[in-house]
């Protein structure tokens, strides 16, 4: 019987193991969101934030920016925070509007206040193997699930379909570090249904509504769908054809409720962790 990944329960297990954490810290943890524009996501997902904040005890700071906004006023709101002691980690809430660069302001963050783990000093860490860097949010949280079903990953092959710096390439180096044997593949990848039948860990990260067909899973296979698509009659759906995979997988996340929930509860845990590092 394949087993439904319970992203909800794994993060809400997390949080509570951090409002316990923080609760017998000196220092108040702080993380800065700036907000930038009306993107109807956007702002769904800072309240969201704010809210998983409250409940863990992390003190929200807001920065809510016009959609005209400069790059130097962008600029200037991220040094004020980088800054400010009792801000500990600083997230700009992706995507911007099209006229500002966005990866020139993620630079901007203090490295040791990214808590998305985006910033050239925390990606050349994950990348080295080197301790004590922040790692991005979604594949700290995917790796927790797969980790949830299976006990030793050593040795097995995982492909992670995505190559964005955002998941696909930090995703991939989680698991080298977890001793898989990784295929990144993409979109131009050939013949990449046979590359994933030989998948025993299969993460899907590509933005293509049930891209993922039951007959390219390898039986018994630990599926990750990181993928949130809008289907033409309103739901939701992942990457992945989940009914049909739920056919062949060992275990499957769910969408929505398996890999969203882990991705603010961990960005919870890298803000608390940078305020222990502060």
């Amino acid at each position: 019987m394949t087993d439904i990944i319970d992203g909800k329960k794994i993060a809400a297990d997390l949080k509570e193991s951090i409002a316990q954490d923080v609760a017998q810290m000196d220092t108040t943890p702080g993380l800065a969101v700036i907000l930038v524009g009306d993107d109807p996501a956007s702002h769904v997902y800072v309240k969201n934030k704010i809210l998983a904040c409250e409940k863990v005890g992390i003190k929200s700071f807001e920065a809510r920016m016009p959609k005209k906004a400069t790059q130097y006023e962008i600029a200037a709101e991220i040094e004020a925070f980088n800054d400010n002691p009792n801000v500990h980690g600083i997230l700009l809430q992706l995507p911007v509007p099209d006229h500002l660069d966005s990866e020139a302001l993620v630079q901007k963050i203090a490295p040791h206040k990214d808590v998305d783990g985006l910033t050239i000093a925390n990606a050349g860490k994950l990348f080295l193997g080197i301790e004590g860097g922040l790692v991005p949010c979604t594949p700290q949280g995917s790796l927790l699930l797969i980790k949830s079903v299976l006990d030793n990953l050593s040795g097995l092959n995982a492909v992670v379909i995505g190559r964005s710096n955002l998941f696909g390439k930090p995703m991939a180096q989680l698991l080298l570090q977890e001793n898989c044997t990784v295929t990144i593949a993409h979109s131009r990848t050939k013949n990449l249904k046979e590359i994933c039948q030989n998948a025993d860990i299969l993460v899907a990260a590509v933005g293509r509504e049930k891209m993922v067909k039951g007959d390219w899973i390898k039986p018994g296979a630990c599926v990750i769908d990181v993928g949130i698509n809008r289907m033409e009659n309103g739901k939701l759906c992942g990457d992945v054809d989940y009914d049909a995979a739920i056919e062949k997988a060992q275990a499957i996340t769910p969408v929505p409720g398996g890999v969203g929930p882990m991705t603010i509860a961990c960005l919870l845990q890298n803000t608390v962790k940078a305020a222990k590092n502060a």
